[in-house]
């Protein structure tokens, strides 16, 4: 690369785009730590207290037409600042989204939802992802959904976590079919590639009991005990510095 490319070396990568990097024999650690500090100093929530979960069961947010207005240059500053968080804390993906969908008008109970997830940072600022150094490349992934959950228009919240398995018995059925049906004629054209490697033997479908389901974090507010499995599942450490 040197030879299109003007380029020098500055040493190991440790700091990155606010991404903080630790190497090791055994892997690479990615966190945000000093970013969760700095937020937490910014909107003057350091002396909050801490909380386990960014979101707790079961979820009541909603629109809140009677509640009361908050500023909304500050919840949006919030909003941002998390979703920017989320490229090393997948954790706080689904919080800070349904979040994210008031930022037209926000209400006090929308605020206090943006800052319990920002207690919860205060409790677990060191949370990153950790790559070990003996990973393997096979691609795994989990597809979820909560089935009407919206508080708003009632729809279902869907997540496909790499976006190769379904964890639908009835779609699974659907892609090991040899024979495509007119009753099928619904679904786009462009899901039929998955349908054409699964029979090539590139893809395996497989069902996944809910206990294992590691997209449930990305599609509804969890118990601590849950929360904590899948954080482990995904990956994720709490390193301390």
């Amino acid at each position: 690369m040197k030879k299109e490319y003007k380029m020098s070396m500055m040493g190991e990568l440790t700091y990155f785009l606010g991404l903080q990097i630790k190497q090791s024999d055994k892997g690479t650690f990615i966190s945000q730590g000093k970013y969760v500090k700095d937020m937490l100093k910014k909107f003057d929530l350091t002396q909050t207290s801490a909380m386990k979960t960014p979101m707790a069961p079961p979820l009541t947010l909603n629109k809140d037409p009677s509640g009361k207005p908050v500023n909304v240059t500050d919840y949006r500053g919030m909003i941002g600042s998390l979703l920017y968080l989320t490229a090393s804390q997948p954790d706080i993906m689904y919080s800070t989204c349904l979040c994210a969908r008031y930022q037209f008008e926000p209400k006090e109970s929308h605020l206090i939802a943006v800052k319990r997830i920002f207690r919860y940072l205060k409790e677990t600022p060191n949370l990153g992802l950790w790559y070990p150094k003996d990973s393997g490349f096979d691609l795994t992934g989990y597809s979820d959904s909560d089935f009407a959950g919206c508080k708003l228009d009632r729809k279902s919240t869907t997540v496909d976590v790499n976006s190769w398995e379904e964890s639908c018995t009835s779609a699974i059925a659907i892609a090991n079919n040899p024979v495509l049906h007119s009753k099928t004629k619904h679904i786009e054209i462009r899901y039929h590639f998955i349908r054409d490697h699964v029979m090539n033997g590139d893809i395996e479908l497989h069902f996944n009991p809910t206990d294992f389901q590691l997209a449930d974090i990305f599609t509804k507010p969890l118990d601590e005990t849950r929360f904590n499995f899948l954080i482990s599942e995904l990956g994720m450490l709490n390193l301390e510095e």
